[in-house]
């Protein structure tokens, strides 16, 4: 460093980057994703000034992932960097996967120097208007000293209400520019500028969603991802044990009930929800995922319980007979405490009796000795291996919906996908977060062959920094869950074949980590022990059966 920048920080001068890395420890934010960048450069010292670590990525995509895998695995909210131009663009995607899934997460783009807008910068471009549709809230910021300004407004922004992404744009001149602290407008500890606390439901929509609980004869909780950021797990827990509902989970809330409960069910889900009377939705859309709220699977006759953050999401595709807008938390210890102990023993009766069906018709997939493999039993390998400390990630089509429908998790925050906009290639980024977040603890990515070839290299980054993540690739050879549906329905399929028994983990272990290739049944659960065992980045290659479609996307038979 020069000697009289030196000087200057000694008495009180700092540049901008440091500002903004001053105002993210503030926030409590340990580590930030990136891909190295000039324009944001700045930035980088700032937080090695702060105690902040800074972990690259190969591409700007898997760092916005990773941003949204640490938000997903700790519920603060996730930092990634972004330099200017295609640095932006790069991670586009996983703004849009957090702006859907309403992951808190704060982008900083960098930009070329404000004092050369509209004069052929290196990398200049529109990049606000890009992110606007995606994020929460998007500004630039014009001036060094209202960086950490700036900077608190976007996580008052981001945390406030429905959580999602924030995008500040900085360019390069204000980060780089230097400011006196003892002059500066500090706005003090996050207390002092966003408004803690949690917003609870009107009291009356809790009486009348008591009523109708009372009068329900077949109720089914079906609970997602806004139980995890509301940390409701417990709430759910005991207004389901007061009124005797079956509880089914998708998304986030997976986990909120442990698979050993009573009231925990998964291959009932259908039936269930296609004989329900009232059926309450705690904090989970009325999407495709549960047909758009239509029958057959949602009855027009059931009535609907709505639990939500933000008024908007709820009523969307289907009416709610009960809106119940706010912390989902407080609104279910609420109506816990409003509606007196319930009993519906016939209808738990009937409820388990199809979960037992639904359990023996997949035990022959479960059980497959069949090779190639079978999609069921590659699940069933890892529900088997996995502890209660394992973080398992959902990363591509036809393998991740076969590994929702088997493998169940202890705790919440220990299943993470990408959430509604089904977006392939989140897992190494929200991998690498979850191994950073729970150092020692077993990270294991659910891999399908097409998504793993989106960010794979990222294992070069995980070999990079020690971060012992476990791929289980299931490797059908084609994009499974486009292939089958084309095939169905016209006969023949148009670029979704991929190269069969491709040696992903050879990839792998070229990049410094560990492979394995495993063809029959019998290996997988040695080849995991193997991987893990490891230490390292390691890939556990499985061969799957490429004619074995997951039921719900043609009309084929699994």
């Amino acid at each position: 460093m020069h000697p009289q920048c030196r000087r200057r920080f000694t008495v009180g001068l700092i540049h901008g980057g440091w500002l903004v890395a001053r105002a993210l420890k503030r926030e409590g934010v340990e580590v930030v994703f990136t891909l190295s960048g000039g324009h944001i450069a700045g930035i980088y010292d700032g937080c090695i000034r702060e105690g902040i670590r800074v972990v690259d990525t190969r591409h700007e995509q898997a760092a916005v992932h990773a941003a949204e895998g640490w938000a997903k695995v700790t519920r603060k909210p996730g930092v990634a960097l972004l330099t200017a131009g295609p640095g932006v663009t790069d991670g586009v995607t996983g703004v849009a996967n957090a702006y859907l899934a309403g992951s808190p997460l704060l982008v900083i783009g960098g930009a070329a120097p404000l004092g050369l807008w509209d004069r052929g910068a290196l990398q200049e471009m529109n990049q606000l208007d890009l992110l606007r549709p995606i994020t929460k809230w998007a500004r630039t910021v014009h001036e060094t000293t209202r960086l950490g300004e700036y900077t608190a407004a976007a996580f008052r922004q981001m945390l406030n209400g429905k959580p999602g992404p924030v995008f500040l744009e900085m360019p390069m001149d204000i980060l780089n520019n230097f400011a006196d602290t003892d002059t500066l407008s500090d706005p003090g500890e996050p207390a002092s500028y966003r408004a803690g606390g949690r917003t609870a439901p009107d009291p009356t929509s809790v009486e009348r969603a008591a009523v109708l609980l009372e009068k329900a004869r077949r109720p089914v909780i079906m609970a997602g991802t806004a139980v995890w950021w509301c940390e409701a797990a417990v709430e759910l827990r005991q207004l389901a044990e007061r009124i005797q509902a079956p509880v089914f989970l998708n998304g986030a809330g997976r986990g909120s009930l442990p698979p050993t409960h009573q009231l925990f069910f998964s291959a009932a889900r259908r039936k269930a929800l296609e004989q329900a009377d009232t059926i309450l939705a705690i904090g989970t859309r009325m999407d495709f995922r549960l047909n758009h709220g239509q029958p057959p699977l949602i009855p027009t006759s059931a009535q609907l319980i709505w639990f939500d953050l933000a008024g908007e999401d709820i009523g969307v595709n289907r009416g709610a007979a009960v809106g119940l807008v706010g912390d989902v938390g407080l609104a279910m210890r609420q109506l816990t405490a409003a509606t007196k102990q319930l009993q519906h023993d016939e209808w738990l009766t009937h409820v388990r009796n199809e979960e037992q069906k639904g359990q023996e018709r997949a035990n022959a997939a479960l059980n497959s000795e069949a090779v190639p493999i079978h999609p069921m039993r590659l699940c069933r390998e890892i529900r088997d291996f996995i502890d209660a400390e394992t973080t398992v990630i959902g990363d591509g089509g036809d393998i991740v919906s076969y590994g929702a429908r088997v493998i169940n998790v202890e705790h919440p925050g220990y299943w993470l996908d990408s959430g509604p906009l089904g977006c392939l290639g989140t897992g190494t980024g929200f991998a690498m977060a979850a191994q950073l977040a729970r150092p020692g603890k077993r990270v294991l990515i659910l891999h399908g062959d097409g998504a793993f070839g989106l960010n794979g290299m990222e294992f070069e980054s995980m070999v990079r920094q020690k971060l012992p993540i476990v791929s289980v690739i299931g490797n059908d050879g084609a994009w499974g869950q486009i292939k089958h549906p084309q095939k169905a329905i016209v006969g023949h399929t148009t670029a979704a074949e991929l190269a069969p028994g491709i040696r992903y983990d050879k990839m792998v272990e070229a990049l410094g980590g560990y492979g394995e290739l495993v063809e029959r049944p019998a290996e997988i659960r040695p080849a995991l022990e193997r991987a893990f065992a490891s230490g390292l980045p390691a890939c556990v290659n499985v061969l799957l059966d490429p004619n074995k479609p997951y039921g719900r996307s043609t009309s084929v038979a699994v």
